[in-house]
């Protein structure tokens, strides 16, 4: 039996438990064209959270094809992963955004693109990780401005901590790489130290990945005169 999603954990007295999670839940409102474009292509291409649960759900049942795996974590409103897909139609693109208006955006771009290669799911991406995929079912890994969390107080909360680098290597194929980019220095700094500290990977910082594209997020960090960093890693043999 799977275990418990986020939010879904009880303690043994009937309560929610409290737990520390790598995101914020946000507003779920659509816009008229949000909302189009999830009438339009949800029910093919959004996997509902309660899927996961039912015995034997795999993510190539959804894709409806054997093809490698290259997982996104937080896509946003998709304009990477639409381009990114688009470019890549051999492998199967599985998108995972918590936030329903990003995906239903993410829905339109990936449509507009011609990217049929795309599934999006809303569960919790280290859970994600830890119970539906198995050792070395990942060909690569997008990790593209995440929530930097940059309180002190709340950095425990950041994706790129030592126990979820162990559990991104192993679940990477041996080759594989996790692309990483950021437009917070000490969230780059703490990546880079984590990162190299992991046996199971190597790399570092990189130029700027050509085939990302700048999205308006990254112009948006670029006007405050933030610097990009981008970090490649690769899973050793």
């Amino acid at each position: 039996m799977t275990p418990a999603r986020p939010h879904h954990k009880l303690t043994d007295d009937g309560r929610r438990l409290r737990e520390v999670l790598t995101y914020a839940r946000r507003g779920s409102r659509f816009s008229p064209k949000q909302q189009a474009a999830w009438d339009a292509h949800a029910e093919r291409w959004v996997i509902p959270d309660e899927a996961v649960d039912r015995p034997g759900f795999s993510f190539a049942a959804c894709f409806e094809r054997e093809a490698p795996l290259v997982v996104e974590i937080g896509g946003g409103v998709g304009e990477a992963t639409a381009a990114l897909a688009a470019a890549r139609p051999e492998v199967n693109v599985l998108a995972l955004e918590v936030w329903q208006p990003g995906v239903a955006e993410s829905l339109g771009r990936v449509a507009a693109a011609g990217a049929t290669n795309v599934r999006f799911c809303g569960v919790d991406a280290v859970w994600t990780l830890e119970h539906l995929l198995g050792p070395g079912a990942i060909s690569e890994l997008w990790t593209f401005f995440p929530d930097p969390w940059h309180k002190t107080r709340h950095h425990k909360r950041r994706l790129v901590n030592a126990e979820n680098a162990a559990l991104v290597a192993s679940r990477l194929a041996p080759g594989a790489v996790w692309r990483l980019a950021t437009d917070w220095a000490d969230y780059a700094e703490q990546m880079v130290e984590v990162l190299d500290a992991e046996p199971l990977l190597e790399g570092g910082v990189v130029e700027r990945w050509a085939d990302r594209p700048v999205t308006k997020f990254e112009r948006k960090g670029l006007a405050k005169d933030r610097v990009i960093t981008d970090l490649a890693y690769r899973r050793v043999t």
